[in-house]
């Protein structure tokens, strides 16, 4: 076993929460190591996932804070100029646009995997950030003064320990803090499709009988493809031949966007909420999906993964101003109330949104038409709803 290794903050998880956080707090003066279990080649250059991140203003202005976006091509981000929610063959969309906004777009859509880029090559190059590549957290112990984690390569004791790893995070599961977990039974298949109508930047989420579509677009003429439906009919699409999955998503889409056809791999998620019974313990933080893991349905997941990060480094950066600790108890306390306030209605919400519109009964059709129409005639519910989803608060100075 190495030496053991003396840091501020040690970040469980080097996902695109985990190297944010990590951005943060390094900017802030802090030494951090991130300990990621899968190996370089695969954590520097990640491949190609199926996800389209519909980011915020506010989580714009993170990226830029962290020095990531600066090594996102600027090709690969697509703005985002309308949002549509329709349900059944019921001809009433649901829209929101920036008109009356002062912006150019909702939000930009990104790929998940050109962000974690991104972080991983702003963190590579901060001086005060230790990347740890190949590294498998054994254990952790809680201390009234650092707390020491155990893994494959030796021993980190730091201040602060920060679980960004997932929403069934080992780590969460080893400080002994339980979780509600929302199983919806259905299963998500993301893909890239080329078609040869164009999407004019407008996002579709549209909840028809027995299945849930969404249409991100993305530069050129193509769009990502989300479709939910029951496991067993999502693991057949998954393995049905190229010509004939083609044919059948464009039967699925009612052939919106014309001739469609695929240009990715296929890519399937399990649809499951999770949200921590706590946020903190002794000298440990849980951000990210290690928190809040939301349903996909209002796109909000991500953004709500870097806006809690960015709470957390705000406290912390301010305790160790005060008084030199990074695990400074007051200071996860208040992190725990912000972001417990920013987030559980949004998830309870969330959870009742998708409820209603993935079951096809009768009450719930007439339910969701008239959701439809009534919100589209209130236009500060529209407004409101505008501003969430573009979220265009100021972030961390």
């Amino acid at each position: 076993m190495s030496d053991i290794q003396q840091t501020d903050v040690a970040v469980i998880g080097g996902g695109p929460v985990g190297l944010a956080t990590a951005l943060l707090m390094a900017r802030g003066g802090l030494s951090v190591t991130v300990l990621e279990r899968a190996p370089l080649d695969i954590w520097s250059e990640p491949g190609f996932d199926g996800r389209e991140i519909a980011l915020t203003h506010h989580s714009v202005r993170l990226l830029e804070q962290t020095g990531a976006w600066a090594h996102i091509p600027q090709a690969v981000v697509c703005p985002l100029k309308e949002a549509r929610i329709e349900t059944g063959s019921f001809r009433h969309p649901l829209t929101f646009d920036t008109r009356g906004e002062g912006v150019d777009a909702l939000g930009w859509l990104v790929s998940n995997n050109q962000i974690r880029r991104g972080l991983f090559a702003a963190a590579q190059y901060m001086p005060n950030i230790t990347l740890q590549p190949g590294t498998a957290v054994q254990t952790i112990r809680q201390g009234q003064d650092y707390a020491a984690v155990h893994h494959t390569g030796g021993q980190v004791n730091a201040k602060l320990v920060v679980a960004a790893d997932g929403r069934f995070s080992p780590t969460r599961q080893r400080a002994g803090i339980g979780a509600i977990v929302h199983d919806f039974g259905r299963s998500m298949m993301v893909c890239r499709m080329a078609h040869e109508s164009p999407h004019h930047n407008v996002a579709l989420q549209w909840f028809d009988e027995g299945q849930t579509i969404a249409l991100l677009p993305v530069n050129g003429m193509a769009s990502s493809l989300v479709l939910t439906l029951p496991p067993q009919e999502i693991e057949a699409l998954v393995h049905m031949p190229r010509e004939a999955f083609n044919a059948e998503i464009m039967r699925r889409v009612g052939n919106r966007l014309g001739a469609m056809r695929l240009v990715s791999t296929r890519h399937v998620y399990p649809l499951k909420g999770v949200y921590a019974h706590r946020f903190t313990a002794r000298r440990l933080a849980l951000v990210g999906d290690a928190a809040v893991g939301m349903h996909p349905i209002t796109a909000h997941g991500f953004n709500l993964g870097l806006k809690g990060q960015d709470i957390l480094a705000r406290q912390v950066l301010a305790a160790v101003a005060n008084n030199g600790d990074a695990g400074n108890p007051a200071a996860l306390r208040a992190f725990e109330r912000q972001h417990r306030k920013a987030t559980a209605l949004l998830f309870a919400g969330t959870n009742g949104i998708a409820s209603l519109y993935t079951h096809d009964g009768p009450p719930f059709r007439q339910i969701r038409e008239g959701c439809l129409r009534m919100a589209d005639r209130f236009a500060p519910f529209k407004k409101a709803v505008t501003s969430l989803l573009m979220d265009r608060q100021p972030s961390t100075p």
